[in-house]
């Protein structure tokens, strides 16, 4: 059984393009605790019947906040630690330590991150490791990946 975290895991999505994705993601938030941050332009409304059929009844559990720009997150956030999630990053999301009130950002399905928020994030980049000659993972896949990782180290020690 998980435990919430006073300083939950932040779930960051810049620009995502894809409802269902989102909706599943939303899906993950509110069974681990996990906060959902949307960063626009989204491809979607939030209203689409798409993003919320993926999330079923889960909505009303998911901590939720959406910035209109990226700028707009980086300023309510400023002090928080961010890993960006890339297929093109050389460092493991296996091989650091991650802590409460964290953010994990990931780009859109169809771009990743852009340049800008790797300029301006002030993160270190990340990825999954996966077998060569592969190009990437579902977002929502990723993003459960590297979610529980996080919640692992820190709610599971392993003997």
């Amino acid at each position: 059984m998980l435990r919430r975290l006073t300083k939950p895991i932040s779930l960051v999505l810049v620009s995502p393009q894809i409802p269902p994705n989102t909706g599943n993601i939303a899906r993950l938030c509110a069974v681990t605790g996990c906060q959902l941050i949307l960063i626009g332009p989204l491809g979607f409304s939030i209203d689409d019947r798409h993003l919320r059929r993926a999330g079923l009844d889960y909505w009303d559990k998911v901590l939720l906040k959406y910035y209109s720009a990226f700028s707009d997150y980086l300023e309510a956030w400023s002090l928080s630690r961010r890993w960006l999630f890339s297929a093109k990053a050389q460092k493991s999301c296996f091989s650091v330590d991650y802590a409460p009130g964290d953010h994990l950002l990931f780009g859109s399905e169809t771009c990743g991150l852009s340049q800008e928020v790797y300029e301006r994030a002030q993160g270190t980049a990340l990825t999954i490791p996966m077998l060569e000659g592969t190009r990437s993972l579902n977002l929502s896949t990723a993003v459960g990946i590297a979610a529980y990782e996080a919640i692992r180290q820190l709610q599971f020690s392993i003997n």
